[in-house]
């Protein structure tokens, strides 16, 4: 299955929040209130996002941080990659090719590839400002799943992985 980890979820939750407020600079303790998640989580991703320049961080009494540049200047892929421990990839021969001691006589690797470029083109067209959007269509092939999704009561729209 696949699944991106808890770290990048509370990621796109701060950046979301933060996204929707983009001149509202916000403290790591305000984030963790407003969002439910602990201030240690909050901080951590923050120094993340910061290393990466996706956030900017404002010293003094009223400091916080910012969003480094505008939302739809982000993109979800460059979200994944501030935060996850090793680059992106569905399969460890994509994510770090030579790292698997079956990679030379493997059939399928460049299928995988393929499908790898595939969900990595999808998650750089995709930013920051459409995840907060909420108006954004849903593709016909999705909107089954989609109107399912929305049938269902109290179910928070910005995260699953609670």
């Amino acid at each position: 299955m696949l699944r991106i980890s808890k770290i990048v979820d509370y990621g796109i939750l701060v950046l979301t929040h933060m996204a929707g407020r983009p001149a509202h600079i916000c403290s790591a303790a305000e984030l963790a209130a407003a969002l439910g998640l602990g201030q240690p989580v909050v901080s951590k991703v923050l120094k993340l996002l910061a290393q990466h320049q996706l956030v900017v961080s404002i010293r003094g009494a009223r400091g916080g941080y910012r969003l480094g540049r505008d939302a739809g200047q982000i993109n979800v892929a460059e979200i994944i990659d501030a935060l996850e421990d090793q680059p992106f990839g569905l399969t460890e021969c994509t994510a770090m090719p030579g790292a698997c001691s079956v990679e030379g006589a493997c059939h399928i690797r460049t299928h995988w590839q393929r499908i790898n470029l595939i969900v990595r083109h999808t998650l750089e067209s995709v930013s920051l400002a459409d995840m907060v959007d909420e108006a954004i269509p849903v593709p016909v092939s999705a909107a089954p799943v989609a109107s399912a999704r929305q049938t269902i009561p109290n179910l928070p729209n910005w995260s699953l992985s609670k």
